[in-house]
Formats: structure tokens, sequence, C-alpha cells
């Protein structure tokens, strides 16, 4: 009897589903041609770092919020608002891709779309900004006119 409850406890110890643990996650932004790191930082699981940018077509102003879940980052929640205010009306996550497109203010949220290596183009309109906590990388001022800079969630 004590054999088989022993081995019934060895089966159900390597049987049991494993306990997923989020481990250490690191944001990095690098200049693109040089590979300069403009920043390094470890974040915790719901911390953000938020993309802000002003639209050259429309003129809107653009936040991009990316959220650490699970030890991954992810892109939560997209706003393209008028300069002059208002509340964007709210729109679906899957209607998100053709907005980036059409022109007009909206919010979207609960994305949960994953995200691990981006690179961001850099023009001299738009003035791209990322916060990460305390920390600002103001993408002009750190790559220049036609500079890129990568995203990487590792």
């Amino acid at each position: 009897m004590a054999r088989t409850l022993a081995a019934l406890l060895l089966v159900f110890a390597v049987w049991r589903p494993a306990v997923v643990q989020a481990g250490p996650f690191r944001l990095e932004l690098t200049d693109a041609q040089t590979g300069k790191t403009l920043l390094s930082r470890a974040l915790d699981d719901g911390e953000q770092a938020v993309l802000t940018w002003t639209n050259s077509l429309f003129g809107l102003l653009v936040t991009e919020v990316f959220v650490v879940r699970a030890g991954r980052l992810e892109l939560d929640s997209v706003t393209f608002a008028h300069p002059a205010g208002g509340e964007p009306p709210r729109v679906r996550p899957e209607d998100l891709d053709d907005l980036y497109h059409t022109g007009g203010a909206f919010r979207a949220e609960g994305l949960s779309r994953p995200v691990r290596r981006v690179v961001f183009r850099v023009g001299e309109i738009g003035n791209p900004v990322l916060r990460v906590g305390d920390q600002v990388v103001r993408f002009l001022e750190a790559v220049g006119f036609g500079g890129a800079i990568v995203m990487e969630a590792k």
C-alpha cells in the first residue's frame, strides 16, 4: 500500500501542470544604424511603455500603449485624437488595422496584440516620443531625420 501511494505521488508530481512564471522582461530601444542602446529597462507585469506621435496625413494625435503581461509585451490600446480635444469614439479591436489609414479619430482598447520587435522610421513630422516610467526617448533627437529605432521585447 505504501509503495502504491508513493508511486501515485510520483506520477502526480511528474504529471502536474507546470506553473508558468514570467521571467525577467526587458524592453530595449536601439539605433538601427549604429546599434547604440537608447533605452534598456526591466519592466514588471502591468508596467507600460507609451508611444505618442502626430499623424502627418491627418494631424491627429496618436497614443499607443504597450503593456507587459505574463512576461511579454502587448499593444493594449491605440488612440487617434483631434488636437482640439474631445473624446474619440470607441471602436472594436478588430477594426484597428483599417482605421490606421482612414483619417478619423478613434480609440481601440483591449487589443492584447503581442509585440516582439518593431522598427520605427523617423521623419521630421510626427515627433514620436516613447515614455517608459521616468525615462523618455525622443526619436528625432535620438537618431535624426531618416534614422530608425528598433524596439525589442526580450
